[in-house]
């Protein structure tokens, strides 16, 4: 997956968004099975992928996320990116936070990819993002245990021909406030390309303790 993602002042990390999270015949790697409270049973991805963080920090990496209406219940990997390019996650039922992205508990914007299906597996972690709606609950926790509360502010499904430079970077780049960015492929599938026309994308901002 390709994107565009300012990281600092004078700093544009160049690509082209043609490939988010997509069907994948990648190696998935090291799963375990999950069970969700409503009782689907999913795959957590691959472990011990996260640098630690010093202790004074308050940002965290995130490990796990939980969006319940989309039966989600996964682990999250670390993945960097390197000129430009977001790789796309490991396997189909591991999501990836892209390093250089917000972290849990610090006012940017934590991006996390996943994918909608997979080669030789069907339907994948992020199969049903494109159930959410405004308000629904997003729980993401991150290494030392905290677990940030977040709630769906907008969905949009983009396609290609409309994922400028601007686009991108308003979906991937920083934001003024702490947020939530959820991305896989939508749309119809190009067989000739092997990919996906679309990519939908959930925003989240956290809920404000009572």
């Amino acid at each position: 997956m390709h994107v565009v993602r300012k990281l600092w002042p004078g700093s544009l990390l160049v690509g082209v968004l043609i490939a988010f999270p997509f069907t994948s015949a990648a190696n998935p790697g090291p799963t375990r099975p999950i069970v969700t409270p409503s009782g689907i049973e999913l795959q957590a991805g691959p472990l011990g992928l996260y640098p630690a963080l010093p202790e004074t920090s308050s940002a965290q990496l995130p490990v796990a996320i939980q969006i319940p209406k989309a039966a989600v219940d996964a682990e999250i990997e670390q993945l960097q990116i390197v000129d430009g390019a977001m790789p796309d996650p490991s396997g189909p039922w591991v999501v990836s936070w892209y390093e250089g992205t917000g972290r849990l508990g610090e006012p940017d914007n934590m991006v996390l990819a996943g994918h909608l299906d997979y080669w030789g597996v069907g339907p994948a972690v992020f199969y049903e993002l494109r159930s959410l709606e405004e308000g629904d609950p997003i729980a993401v926790t991150g290494e030392r245990g905290n677990t940030v509360s977040y709630a769906v502010t907008w969905t949009r499904l983009y396609q290609l021909e409309e994922l400028d430079r601007p686009t991108i970077n308003d979906i991937v780049g920083p934001t003024p406030r702490t947020s939530l960015t959820l991305i896989t492929c939508g749309g119809e599938f190009d067989e000739a390309t092997g990919q996906y026309l679309s990519r939908y994308v959930v925003r989240a901002e956290p809920v404000a303790s009572p």
